[in-house]
């Protein structure tokens, strides 16, 4: 009783066996085959070193580069804050002297607007 997985007539049987044949073939025979084997592993290598210290080297600048980051982006974080803190103000104290002094506050932070009566007929 044959397995239908090894019976020649199947398709990934003769595909692997085809591939076999091919791979057999283009083993490098020789000196020079062994020579072309060397230099590819170690240009391989070569270029693997060389992208583990550009990377190295990149997390360090960046590392290096935070502190000035972080100090740039918390002085950006007080003057947003300083406009925003004068915008709601306005220049005025920080507590409410009288009533035309809460409605001009209102009137900076809400706008101005008019009610209008509607004449009725």
């Amino acid at each position: 009783m044959t397995h239908s997985n090894r019976d020649p007539r199947n398709a990934a049987w003769q595909a692997a066996h085809q591939w076999r044949s091919r791979a057999g073939q283009a083993r490098p025979d020789g000196l020079m085959g062994s020579v072309k084997l060397l230099f590819t592993w170690l240009a391989f290598g070569a270029l693997m070193i060389v992208g583990v210290v550009l990377g190295l080297f990149f997390l360090l600048v960046g590392w290096a580069m935070m502190p000035f980051v972080r100090y740039k982006m918390k002085k950006r974080m007080e003057q947003m804050r300083a406009r925003q803190a004068q915008d709601i103000g306005g220049g005025q104290g920080d507590h409410f002297t009288s009533r035309q002094d809460f409605t001009s506050r209102q009137e900076v932070l809400e706008g101005s607007y008019e009610v209008r009566e509607e004449r009725r007929r």
